[in-house]
């Protein structure tokens, strides 16, 4: 099994790459990170140029396939600001010694981040433990990654007899369509295609019955977010503002063709993911549910059960440094 020496290495690149120097974004443009295929109400501002004209500065959309990517860009000082990292990755960079920090809760989704086991093998939760010595592709360091070592736990399934190999979930939904992987973990546009070809073992409300909670972040190095308090208090409340409108369903219909196309979908498919996302209020985040007091703890769990996995070499004392309230609470005062 190659988790451990593929996750330490990812962390170990994470590290070093923190002591370098970091490329701070001038006072006139800025890089932030996003997913394709992940869609979201922020979309929509984002093409409609809110952020821009709310910000004052030139905003370089870049997308990512994973969180662990997101944590290297942001290490070396290419990104500013990430949409909806996962929490897992987050933890890995932030274990490595990386000072990023989690400035808003992006999007909850139990349902829409999950693994998916081939059809061919005809296995469920009743015969998960059949799953033993099968191969499995996993987006290492991600939410996907996170909830697959929680769920084998679960059934009782030794992680060690299995062959892991560390694929993009886009890479996964083709490996198991090709029947080259026993069963693959994902989430997204990529999780829909895997669901074609297999099944998933729990749903989203068995996941979260059992503490495997799913949830993104917009992050940042914690000296941007220093540096530039007022200008990453704006692009939150931008995607707040956001938020409210897709939430309240004052402008579902206007909102939805941008954001499919901007994530890559057709509108159906977009409808559908989007209608298992959570998108707390700002006041909601800001709750002990949330930031307030639990984020730092699931992060102290979630890094916990990477070290058990032998997949990072240890967790910090905590987490709560890594939750900035700040720019939210700046938001709230708007």
């Amino acid at each position: 099994m190659k988790i451990k020496s593929a996750l330490m290495g990812a962390a170990a690149g994470v590290a070093m790459m923190t002591g370098a120097t970091q490329v701070m974004a001038d006072a006139h443009e800025i890089t932030v990170a996003y997913f394709l295929e992940w869609p979201m109400p922020f979309q929509h501002a984002k093409v409609m140029g809110e952020y821009e004209e709310a910000m004052g500065v030139a905003i370089n959309w870049v997308s990512f396939d994973t969180g662990t990517a997101m944590s290297a860009a942001m290490a070396s000082g290419d990104v500013q600001l990430s949409v909806s990292q996962g929490i897992p990755p987050f933890v890995v960079a932030a274990s490595a010694g990386q000072d990023i920090q989690v400035i808003d809760v992006a999007v909850s989704y139990a349902e829409n981040d999950n693994c998916v086991v081939s059809s061919v093998l005809e296995i469920d939760k009743t015969s998960a433990a059949e799953l033993a010595g099968k191969k499995v592709a996993v987006p290492l360091g991600t939410a996907a990654h996170y909830g697959f070592l929680k769920q084998m736990d679960h059934f009782g399934v030794d992680i060690a007899s299995m062959e892991v190999v560390d694929m993009a979930p886009a890479d996964g939904a083709a490996a198991i369509a090709q029947s080259q992987v026993d069963m693959a973990c994902g989430w997204g546009g990529a999780l829909r295609r895997m669901k074609e070809h297999g099944n998933v073992l729990l749903t989203g409300a068995e996941k979260e019955a059992l503490g495997i909670l799913v949830f993104d972040a917009t992050t940042a190095p914690a000296s941007f977010v220093a540096e530039n308090a007022e200008l990453v208090a704006t692009f939150l409340a931008v995607t707040a503002k956001a938020n409210a409108a897709w939430n309240d369903g004052s402008m579902t219909a206007e909102m939805l063709p941008v954001i499919a196309k901007d994530a890559g979908m057709d509108e159906d498919a977009t409808a559908e993911t989007m209608a298992g996302f959570v998108f707390p209020s700002v006041a909601d985040q800001l709750s002990d549910a949330w930031m307030g007091a639990n984020a730092a703890t699931f992060m102290k769990g979630v890094a916990e059960v990477f070290v058990d996995a032998g997949s990072i070499p240890s967790a910090n004392d905590s987490y709560e440094g890594n939750v900035n309230t700040a720019p939210l609470m700046d938001v709230s005062s708007m």
